[in-house]
């Protein structure tokens, strides 16, 4: 009798699959919850590093959520889409508050902050053995190809159908290894550029490899023109070289990290400098550009960095403001542009730091 796909699937996971990944090492509910979260359009072997970190820091659920936000973010700097680890805290706060731990039902673990159907599911499926069914990003390729499922899976309808098969092809045992199976399918075999259909379980029924269409599916998402979006970015720096910083507020991009002052125009940036610099006029030196896109735009930083020479005229007029001296712990999480201009400019100020004067 031919075997099932979810047969097919298991059979090749147990011999090929990952298996040594840290989270996999002792599943808890929390552990596999934080991988999940991270592994949130990030690859494995950026992950490994990150998590495990993580959990040092925080080995529970209860560490986490004791824990003080900008220690989440510091050592969340780099892995990006930083509102992950601000619902993570909130998560493990809430979990604590209202279930004395990371719930058991799909319907309240949906409920808390940042977990959707699908991290639900996996939590259920991989920590707990239960019937629960996945649909993260490699699912969703394995099934639009194999099935043939037109539409970009961001559409509602592509979605709801998506859903249906991958629930309908999920066995009734061994959810758990299923899921992960599926999950190392799409990640090592049904790759989104250069799938290995050769050596796929499931290639003998599979539309795309029939119809040589792997590329057509999933269907990509409609292609538009991102907005740009213009940002000049103030590196003051006092005379024995910290950096003045301010906390971004908690919610938008980088919400709640420590980041450079930060204007509109450059003319606003004329008049901050002449405002944090107690009223002494400014001359900045211009740094290279960066550019950091986003989901929904680009964003175009334009530096400008700057020297006190004497004391510095500015204090901190909160705990919202801090002046930090690179090399030192940071005060939590940065942005990843801001922490590669703190490891470039000092140079080009000692190169030239007779203009930098302000």
């Amino acid at each position: 009798m031919r075997k099932t796909f979810s047969q097919r699937v298991l059979g090749w996971w147990r011999l090929h699959g990952r298996k040594d990944l840290p989270w996999q090492r002792d599943p808890t509910p929390y552990r596999v919850w934080v991988s999940e979260i991270m592994l949130q359009q990030t690859q494995v072997n950026t992950v490994i590093g990150y998590f495990d970190r993580f959990m040092t820091r925080f080995p529970t659920l209860e560490d986490l959520a004791a824990a003080p936000l900008d220690e989440v973010l510091e050592l969340w700097t780099g892995l990006g889409y930083y509102a992950r680890a601000r619902n993570l805290h909130r998560a493990a706060q809430n979990a604590i508050a209202r279930h004395a731990g990371l719930p058991q039902s799909l319907e309240a673990l949906v409920a808390l902050p940042g977990i959707g159907r699908s991290t639900a599911g996996a939590v259920l499926a991989l920590a707990h053995g239960a019937h629960a069914t996945i649909l993260d990003g490699n699912v969703k390729r394995v099934l639009a190809r194999h099935g043939g499922v037109d539409g970009w899976p961001g559409e509602p309808a592509v979605m709801r159908g998506l859903w249906s098969l991958a629930e309908a092809l999920t066995p009734s045992r061994q959810a758990g290894p299923y899921a992960q199976a599926m999950m190392d399918l799409g990640a090592t075999l049904c790759t989104r550029s250069r799938p290995n259909c050769e050596v796929c379980p499931v290639n003998a029924d599979c539309i795309a490899m029939r119809e040589g269409r792997q590329a057509d599916w999933p269907t990509p998402k409609p292609r538009k023109t991102l907005p740009e979006r213009q940002i000049w970015m103030l590196l003051l720096r006092d005379h024995e070289g910290a950096v003045f910083l301010e906390r971004r507020p908690p919610s938008g991009i980088w919400g709640g990290l420590w980041s450079l002052p930060e204007v509109a125009t450059r003319a606003e940036a004329d008049a901050r400098a002449y405002a944090l610099a107690g009223g002494r006029p400014a001359c900045w030196r211009a740094l290279d550009p960066i550019r950091h896109t986003f989901t929904h735009f680009r964003l175009n930083i334009h530096p400008l960095t700057g020297r006190l020479h004497g004391p510095a005229a500015l204090g901190v007029k909160d705990a919202a403001q801090v002046w930090y001296k690179p090399g030192q712990p940071p005060p939590g999480g940065m942005p990843a542009p801001v922490v590669s201009l703190l490891e470039q400019p000092e140079r080009a100020i000692a190169i030239n730091h007779e203009d930098t004067n302000i």
